[in-house]
């Protein structure tokens, strides 16, 4: 029997399998609002039979967004349009299948051009790609070619923190059952937490404890905030991959940390919070650092980053490393990887009727 398609379950939700497609940016919207594409983009991997579904990462507040195409929670026209898609999600998902939203907020890596566009900031004068100031914890550019962030004060700070809860009322009236934080990636929260990129001392500073308050009082507030049968979860940092930056005893000290206030999992990735980190890229180069959380802290957790194939998805599920394993890329090479991967470990998996004639196609 596949233990990559046994049921698994977080506080009181329950998911089917434990493939979960990862938040992945589309960098497609307008003022925040979904539109078309990520109508079919939402609703092809609804089919796909994953256990949870995740929406890209989702920006709390409009200065918080990476680029002008991504999408926000921040206005009645943004959970309207929202509310369509994932309904038109939940019409066609597999039975069974969760939805999640991760809320970010990017911070100083904000108002910069889409990733085919090169990805560099915003400058003037470049008609509706106009940026913004963007804010930090520390007035601390990216790079030296980016612009100086805005420090955040302590009226900035509450303000963040309002953001995050807003956008996570929103969410729960959306009948999302898994909102996750996003603490990484070098985006606002990642930001806060690693000492490369906070040089405060004040109480949003100065130590771990100060540099992770604010991402222990936005999960605190949400927790509150959620009813008893959704699920929060955060993605967080393993290592920065520098020797003064995030390691995997501060990420321990964090998971502790958010255990405490319900948080109910950990996705575990790593880096980007400075630019020349040597990051080992390659087939599942983070699950280490989810499997020494998994062992330290007991909390569920999920582990992303070059995982492609279903037998390597198996032996990370089967030999304890991880609880579920998040695919990125994979699924937008292959939608169907999960009909894939049932049919070469000999699991079963869902075909919606008009695709059922396709089963026993795809085994490898």
């Amino acid at each position: 029997m596949s233990i990559l398609f046994s049921p698994h379950r977080i506080g009181e939700q329950s998911f089917v399998n434990r493939i979960v497609v990862s938040p992945m940016c589309q960098y497609s919207a307008r003022d925040g609002i979904a539109n078309d594409w990520h109508l079919q983009h939402l609703m092809q991997l609804a089919i796909s039979g994953a256990g949870l579904v995740m929406v890209e990462a989702t920006a709390v507040e409009a200065r918080g967004r990476i680029t002008h195409g991504c999408l926000g929670l921040y206005s009645d026209d943004a959970e309207a349009a929202m509310a369509r898609i994932l309904a038109a999600a939940r019409a066609v998902a597999a039975p069974g299948t969760r939805f999640g939203i991760q809320l970010g907020h990017a911070g100083r890596k904000a108002s910069v051009h889409a990733p085919w566009e090169g990805g560099q900031p915003l400058r003037d004068k470049e008609g509706d790609a106009a940026p913004w100031t963007c804010v930090a914890p520390s007035a601390l550019p990216f790079t030296d070619n980016w612009p100086q962030p805005q420090q955040l004060d302590e009226s900035g700070i509450e303000q963040v923190i309002r953001a995050h809860v807003d956008a996570a009322r929103r969410a729960i009236r959306l009948g999302f059952d898994v909102i996750e934080l996003h603490c990484g990636h070098g985006y606002l929260l990642h930001q806060f937490q690693s000492p490369l990129s906070n040089r405060r001392n004040d109480a949003w500073g100065g130590d771990a404890r100060g540099r992770n308050r604010i991402i222990t009082e936005i999960a605190t507030r949400l927790k509150e905030a959620m009813p008893a049968d959704r699920v929060l979860g955060a993605r967080i940092t393993g290592t920065d991959w520098v020797d003064a930056g995030i390691s995997i005893d501060d990420a321990s000290r964090l998971v502790m940390a958010l255990k405490e206030r319900g948080v109910g999992y950990v996705c575990v990735t790593s880096g980007f919070v400075v630019p020349g980190a040597p990051i080992p890229f390659g087939p599942g180069f983070q699950v280490r650092f989810a499997e020494e959380i998994r062992r330290r802290t007991g909390i569920s957790t999920r582990t992303v980053g070059g995982i492609t194939e279903p037998a390597q998805a198996e032996e990370i599920i089967a030999s304890g490393k991880a609880d579920q394993v998040a695919l990125a890329r994979a699924f937008l090479a292959d939608p169907r990887w999960v009909w894939r991967a049932a049919e070469s470990l000999g699991a079963s998996a869902y075909y919606p009727p008009p695709y059922a004639r396709a089963a026993g196609m795809r085994k490898q």
